[in-house]
């Protein structure tokens, strides 16, 4: 029977994660699985309390948002430690790429007896980041500024937060000159923002990348060019389904490393988490995590089907 270390900041979210921790705990408990819980007071300490449980040989249950998740799969990145998440924040875009089912019962059978699959990682270096690694996006622009409002939201949660956010970020926005390059050639790109994704969504569910997969060693890198902010708008609403893929506006790579530069202080998020400004270099991590999770390109019960696979 698996031993389990929950990690889990009992303040975040107004204590979401304590509260969504406790249905899925007795459910392991009840089925002879041994479930102790460290409680974190920053990201870095939940990264510390991570590895010191993945040296113990237990698998390391991340119980928050897409910022622990992040964190924790981070410092878990190339360990061999395995984790399981469970989503206890406004966005949950990991869990949702990895098709995790919502109810508290199935969770805990997922837990219990899914098999560790590997997945990707992604490596983020930057004059303030000398390594870290995160696993879901890296952002650079208009996204990034609405993600930070989103952070101070204060009584706004979920997508309304971010859709509030976004609403600020763009009116304030003027087009930025970036210089992309991957995996050496360099793409001029003027424009709302660049996205280097591993997993498909961000931003409490939207589709900013639909065919990412977090399985096949490739960032899928989304360019968003100049366009009048009605049409903005526009395809920021196409984001909940990947309708906005078609858009002449929109431009999608694909490679393994990618730098980032822009022509004036340019804010970059990873994984939710906002504190720096470009340049930014990422780079994938192929299969360098071990996760609890199903078939992330099935359907899953309390989950909408998963995009098409390229």
């Amino acid at each position: 029977m698996r031993q389990f270390t929950a990690v889990v900041n009992p303040t975040a979210g107004r204590a979401a994660g304590a509260a969504a921790l406790l249905a899925v705990a007795r459910l392991l408990r009840e089925a002879g699985a041994e479930l102790e819980t460290a409680y974190s007071r920053s990201l870095p300490h939940a990264q510390e309390l991570a590895r010191a449980a993945g040296d113990r040989g237990r698998v390391v249950l991340a119980v928050g948002g897409d910022g622990m998740a992040g964190s924790i799969g981070g410092a878990l990145s190339g360990t061999g430690t395995v984790l399981g998440l469970v989503p206890a924040g406004r966005g949950n875009d990991f869990a949702r790429a990895l098709r995790l089912p919502t109810a508290p019962g199935e969770l805990a059978d997922l837990l219990l007896h899914g098999t560790p699959r590997p997945v990707d990682t992604i490596e983020v270096s930057s004059a303030v980041h000398d390594r870290t690694v995160v696993l879901g996006s890296v952002y650079a622009g208009v996204d990034a500024l609405a993600n930070l409002h989103a952070n101070r939201a204060g009584l706004l949660r979920g997508a309304a937060s971010y859709y509030a956010g976004g609403l600020r970020a763009v009116t304030t926005w003027r087009a930025a000159h970036y210089r992309v390059t991957v995996d050496g050639t360099e793409h001029r790109h003027t424009g709302y923002t660049v996205v280097a994704a591993n997993s498909g969504y961000y931003g409490s569910g939207r589709a900013i990348a639909p065919d990412a997969r977090v399985d096949d060693g490739l960032l899928d890198i989304v360019l968003i060019r100049d366009a009048p902010r009605r049409l903005f708008f526009t395809l920021m609403n196409e984001l909940t389904t990947g309708a906005h893929v078609h858009r002449p506006e929109v431009r999608i790579l694909r490679g393994r490393e990618i730098h980032i530069a822009a022509d004036r202080k340019i804010p970059y998020g990873a994984d939710g988490e906002v504190d720096a400004a470009l340049p930014v270099t990422a780079r994938i991590l192929p299969g360098a995590l071990r996760v609890l999770h199903a078939d992330p390109h099935a359907e899953v019960p309390g989950q909408r089907p998963a995009p098409d696979p390229r």
